[in-house]
């Protein structure tokens, strides 16, 4: 079992190592992270780089292709043909292709969810409208092959969801016991359409602060000020 998770810059961590932690867990699963150019990635937040050992040059098939999101790497992806084209390719390979948060915006700009539901993260999910796929507020939809996950833990639960359909219930059970998922939040705030006003609020200006801070990392700064419409 392929399992390959595309690596860009400005990736959000968990929402590649969340779905590898289940995924590498099944049997006879082996894991590539592949970027576009093999060497350093920089996560979003500025403290973690990861080196790749794959391009994409290098890999062209998979079972799994799991495309994470980012708070503002996204976009420089959405509009990289060699990469667009790369996903398209790997595509027809699969037997699942999945995206975690906003890297379903990735998989819409490749043309792949045209016509069918998607989730993605709170903040910028109706940006799928914009490549004709339906926006739905779901912590994991299925469509097909193509599974979409909602923002950046969701990528542990829709890492579950295909475990269960390829290695069936009991061995998935073992699974999460091995990476011991338990969730119990202190706080019922996790979804945006339970979240309080207030909370909503406070939480856009943390995504903000942290586009801004990306912005920097990512070099990005001359088209900020476009960019940071997402987050307004």
């Amino acid at each position: 079992m392929k399992i390959v998770i595309y690596l860009y810059n400005g990736i959000t961590m968990l929402d590649a190592i969340g779905p590898y932690e289940v995924l590498r867990n099944m049997k006879d699963a082996e894991v590539y992270f592949v970027a576009e150019q093999k060497g350093e990635i920089k996560a979003d937040s500025g403290f973690i780089d990861i080196n790749v050992k794959y391009s994409i040059d290098e890999v062209k098939e998979a079972d799994i292709l799991v495309i994470p999101g980012s708070t503002i790497g996204f976009i420089n992806e959405m509009k990289n043909k060699k990469v667009l084209k790369w996903v398209q390719e790997i595509d027809q390979t699969t037997k699942w292709t999945t995206s975690v948060c906003t890297g379903s915006t990735i998989l819409a700009a490749a043309g792949l969810l045209n016509g069918l539901k998607a989730t993605s993260h709170w903040k910028v999910i109706n940006v799928l409208k914009e490549y004709g796929t339906e926006p739905t507020r779901e912590r994991v939809v299925e469509q097909g092959k193509y599974i979409t996950a909602a923002g950046v833990s969701a990528g542990m639960d829709m890492a579950l969801y295909i475990a269960n359909k390829i290695v069936g219930e009991e061995e998935t059970k073992a699974i999460q016991l091995v990476v011991e998922y338990d969730p119990q939040p202190i706080f019922d705030s996790g979804n945006y359409q339970k979240a309080d006003k207030d909370i909503i609020e406070m939480a856009e200006s943390k995504l903000t602060n942290s586009a801004k801070k990306e912005l920097g990392v990512l070099g990005l700064v001359k088209n900020s000020k476009s960019l940071l419409k997402l987050y307004k």
